[in-house]
């Protein structure tokens, strides 16, 4: 005789059903705009989203998800839904990265978050910083074409769309220390240690 089934539990898995089916139907019929998920890390919860050109946002969730959901809803497309399929490259990618396993990340990005500019030249910069190694706000910004705009370059950081894959982390005040960081100094440290850019406990 099979075991009876409780109704919460028959109820969370028609949900389940009810939500894979959705989204089945939505992908084949080219619904999905933006995909997220959210996975855990050792620098707390994480929400990712991507579009079909690639990875366009990574948010450390210290808030309510629903508020990056709906800032995609708007800036991007109304058609957001949950798809963690589309996500587990970058996903697969973020596990290795923090396990040592992985320096450099090989996911598409989609650049459609980031200000046009000198700010797109400030991110793109970042991203060629190397796996270990850092960079000053003044050096990222005479790359990026402007040598004396070191505060707008730690503007453009600020407000990056993608961290850890496009490492901001990665880029110090010249004076010395970590300097700010969007995500929380505590995970900028975590980060410079992982890669063994910062010495200490």
């Amino acid at each position: 005789m099979k075991p009876r089934i409780g109704w919460d539990e028959g109820f969370e898995e028609a949900s389940r059903r009810a939500a894979a089916s959705t989204l089945a139907l939505a992908r084949r019929r080219g619904l999905v705009d933006v995909g997220y998920t959210i996975v855990d890390s050792p620098v707390g919860q994480l929400l990712l989203a991507s579009t079909p050109a690639g990875l366009v946002r990574l948010e450390f969730l210290d808030g309510d998800p629903d508020d990056v959901l709906e800032e995609l809803a708007e800036t991007l497309s109304p058609r957001v839904l949950e798809d963690p399929k589309r996500l587990d490259p970058a996903r697969r990618q973020l596990e290795a990265y923090f396990e040592g396993r992985v320096q450099r990340f090989r996911t598409a990005l989609d650049w459609s978050l980031a200000r046009e500019g000198f700010s797109r030249r400030v991110l793109e910069t970042t991203a060629a910083i190397p796996f270990g190694s850092v960079s000053t706000y003044g050096d990222v910004a005479k790359r990026a074409g402007s040598p004396r705009a070191a505060r707008a370059a730690g503007n453009a950081l600020h407000d990056n769309p993608i961290p850890i894959v496009v490492p901001c982390h990665r880029v110090v005040p010249s004076g010395g220390g970590v300097g700010k960081y969007g995500g929380q100094e505590w995970r900028k440290e975590f980060l410079l240690r992982l890669e063994g850019a910062l010495a200490g406990p």
